[in-house]
């Protein structure tokens, strides 16, 4: 197995993060392209982020979860023996896919969509 960049592991874990962000982006969206108002925004925002946030999260997780599956099959690792040869490289990547990810995530969605939402006047 070769040495993995940054940039490979940002390649893992942007996807992830954006998505399990979208709890809060898709309202955003929804009044960018005047597809709704404000207020069913905020609203629609509050419900995602209220009682689904989890589920978004989940996905990303599982999405992250996909994207490392993919990565070690481009590698050359299919099997199990293969697997245990590079056991310490996979835990250290999972490792710092998961903060790497976990990072981006409150990158995204506390700090980026925030900003964003608060120009638009959908959150406080």
């Amino acid at each position: 197995m070769q040495k993995t960049s940054w940039k490979d592991i940002f390649k893992i874990t942007a996807l992830p993060a954006f998505v399990a962000g979208l709890c809060c982006f898709s309202p955003i969206v929804l009044v960018l392209f005047g597809l709704s108002s404000v207020a069913f925004a905020s609203s629609l925002a509050d419900t995602f982020y209220g009682q689904y946030k989890w589920a978004f999260r989940g996905v990303g997780l599982l999405l992250l979860a996909l994207s490392l599956w993919f990565y070690f099959r481009k590698k050359g690792i299919c099997t199990l023996d293969q697997a245990k040869q590079h056991r310490n490289k996979i835990i250290n990547l999972i490792l710092i896919t998961f903060v790497t990810g976990t990072l981006l995530y409150i990158i995204w969605l506390y700090v980026i969509v925030e900003i964003i939402g608060i120009l638009l006047g959908i959150w406080g």
